[in-house]
């Protein structure tokens, strides 16, 4: 018997505003950060490790409303706690006054994901696999039980849900098989920060040609003739086979979107990452009817599974971009999951911020495997930036079907960082930020 004896929650940030790395229309300072939390048990080697991400100031205040939500875990049974994630979820995100502030959205969400990030973390470990294997593991009653499906019975019913991964069940050691042999089909934003210049972006550019990349993604939406010169860029060097696909952050209106994203067309994009603010709904609606055949992402920003059954009923997106971080984890990514399957939209999840690629890796394979069961319009992000801070680092390989995130072994949900980049980084105590850099 193991139980939880302590939660410590950081405040981590990375400076990378400094190299205009993670750059945006809407963001032009970024600085990476984590609200960090470590589950720690009374046996010595185990311990649950979760965060969620956000981009500098604010990040304590995330931290200081994920200690408040883990003081629930403290003095629980481990297996206790495994053996029903979903009550875990429930109990968690019920607290009536910490709900008031949300709810299920803003600061409070965020921090129910790191603190539910680190419990999931915790199960993993306890089990000795990975995130991903844990839960496609799961029979199809325990998975639907996973997750959370309140306010969604119009769109999706438990009994609906099982029926749904039942039926995709004997098939899932195919795709395990498929996946060790190929990995998961993953894109680059790298290559396309709004704050590098043209010759950082050709240079990255060809380095994701010659890295296989069949995807590259660009951040558009500060000015019209710069995304014009620069989209250019892109494309001649990817060449016209390859996916160029382009982000505007929520920077404009829908009419601004609308007229933005005509001009932008003759660049081919596949498709145009939030276009317009993430709550309007019936605003995505239109934008996807007026710049078709371009089409239409969203959802890093989207605050819960309630929004994204409204995207969907809409028919306001083409593909669906959950968040590892904003969605309270995986009891409400799974039932995100389950909803994108049914309407038939492709999950395409956000990953360009710290830690989110290690955990994304889990949810695409968890999708492809037993939820989703294919990778027709798949491809999740990758963003090569500070995986060197993580004890089980995501790997990228390619296989001779182009780059592709490698199945995760180790126990947990690959969200450990290592204890020298966590003091490092600490904030504002830290050494890198002690100094006032």
């Amino acid at each position: 018997m193991a139980r939880i004896v302590d939660v410590v929650v950081e405040d981590v940030r990375f400076p990378t505003s400094r190299t205009a790395d993670g750059s945006d229309a809407m963001n032009h300072d970024a600085d990476y950060s984590a609200a960090y939390v470590v589950l720690r048990t009374d046996e010595e080697k185990l311990a649950g490790y979760g965060l969620t991400f956000t981009i500098g100031r604010g990040n304590d205040l995330v931290a200081q409303a994920a200690r408040q939500q883990a003081a629930w875990l403290v003095g629980r049974d481990v297996d206790e706690l495994a053996a029903d994630m979903g009550a875990v979820h429930r109990a968690l995100s019920a607290d009536s006054q910490l709900r008031w502030l949300g709810p299920e959205k803003g600061v409070v969400h965020l921090s129910l994901a790191a603190v539910l990030n680190a419990a999931w973390d915790l199960v993993a470990r306890r089990a000795g696999v990975p995130l991903w294997q844990l839960l496609v593991e799961l029979t199809p009653e325990q998975l639907a039980d996973v997750a959370d499906l309140r306010y969604l019975s119009d769109a999706i019913t438990r009994d609906e849900a099982v029926a749904l991964l039942r039926e995709r069940a004997g098939t899932k050691p195919e795709r395990i098989a498929h996946l060790r042999e190929r990995g998961y089909p993953v894109y680059t934003t790298s290559a396309g920060w709004l704050g590098y210049d043209d010759d950082k972006l050709r240079r990255l550019c060809q380095e994701a040609v010659d890295a296989g990349y069949s995807h590259v993604k660009l951040k558009v939406g500060a000015d019209l003739a710069d995304d014009v010169r620069r989209c250019g860029i892109a494309r001649e060097v990817i060449g016209p086979d390859r996916h160029l696909m382009i982000d505007a952050n929520q920077v404009w209106d829908v009419p601004q979107a609308i007229e933005w994203v005509r001009a932008l067309a003759r660049f081919d994009p596949l498709w145009i990452e939030e276009p317009t603010s993430p709550d309007d709904v019936l605003g995505h609606a239109e934008i996807r009817r007026r710049v078709a055949p371009v089409r239409v992402a969203t959802g890093e920003h989207c605050h819960n599974r309630v929004m994204f059954k409204q995207l969907l009923q809409a028919q306001a997106l083409d593909y669906l971009q959950l968040d590892t971080g904003r969605l309270a984890s995986i009891n409400e990514i799974v039932a995100v999951l389950l909803l994108a399957a049914k309407f038939g939209v492709p999950v395409c999840p956000h990953a360009g911020g710290v830690g989110l690629c290690e955990m994304v890796q889990h949810v695409s394979v968890l999708d492809y495997v037993a939820i989703g069961a294919s990778l027709d319009g798949r491809v999740t992000e990758y963003v090569d930036h500070l995986h060197e801070h993580f004890a089980d680092p995501v790997a990228v390989a390619d296989t001779g079907w182009g780059p592709g995130y490698v199945l995760p072994t180790q126990p947990g949900y690959s969200t450990q960082m290592h204890a020298a980049s966590v003091e490092r980084f600490r904030f504002p105590a830290g050494a890198e930020w002690a100094g006032g850099a």
